[in-house]
């Protein structure tokens, strides 16, 4: 697969996404193991639409990544922004890694900072906002370890095997990375 380093750290990079992508996206979509985390469980996900979607965000210039891990140029997972708001200098922020071998590697952490760095660096934004559910330990840990800090919380939204759970809402101001 060819990748083109857009956002390089030192273990992973941030890429376009690539449309011959799809067929591994599709798995990691059908996946409980990362679709729990992102809310999406009850979807199912079919190739032609992970595959319109990928063309979607490619043809409309949208912010969504192929995270690749720098050894091996191989695809690991996705990032991106979603809600831009030009005006108010805005967006909502999102990752997955999808891999399930490269995650609790810290590969995770490295990419939402590249995010974040595309974000106040090159979009211009001010303020950066995520949201994340309560049973979500790991990923809370990784959004507080990049700076994230939580604001407030929307209380048993989503049901995991008959549980309810917090989305919990998380924030980084412009001001705050660039100390």
């Amino acid at each position: 697969m060819k990748y083109f380093k857009k956002v390089v750290g030192e273990r992973v990079y941030l890429s376009p996404m690539n449309v011959e992508d799809t067929e591994v996206y599709t798995k990691w979509l059908n996946d409980y193991s990362v679709t729990d985390g992102l809310g999406m469980s009850d979807r199912i996900t079919s190739l032609e639409s992970e595959k319109n979607y990928i063309e979607s965000m490619n043809k409309h210039g949208e912010y969504q990544f192929a995270i690749v891990d720098k050894k091996t140029n191989t695809l690991i997972g996705n990032g991106g922004f979603s809600v831009i708001n030009n005006i108010r200098q805005t967006a909502e922020v999102g990752l997955f890694i999808g891999d399930e071998e490269m995650r609790n590697i810290g590969l995770g952490t490295e990419a939402l900072k590249l995010l974040v760095k595309y974000g106040f660096e090159y979009l211009n934004l001010n303020n950066i906002m995520l949201k994340v559910y309560s049973f979500n330990e790991r990923a809370i840990k990784c959004y507080k370890k990049c700076g994230f800090k939580e604001f407030g919380r929307r209380h048993k939204v989503i049901p995991m095997k008959n549980v309810w759970y917090d989305e919990i809402y998380m924030e980084m101001l412009k001001e705050d990375y660039f100390k």
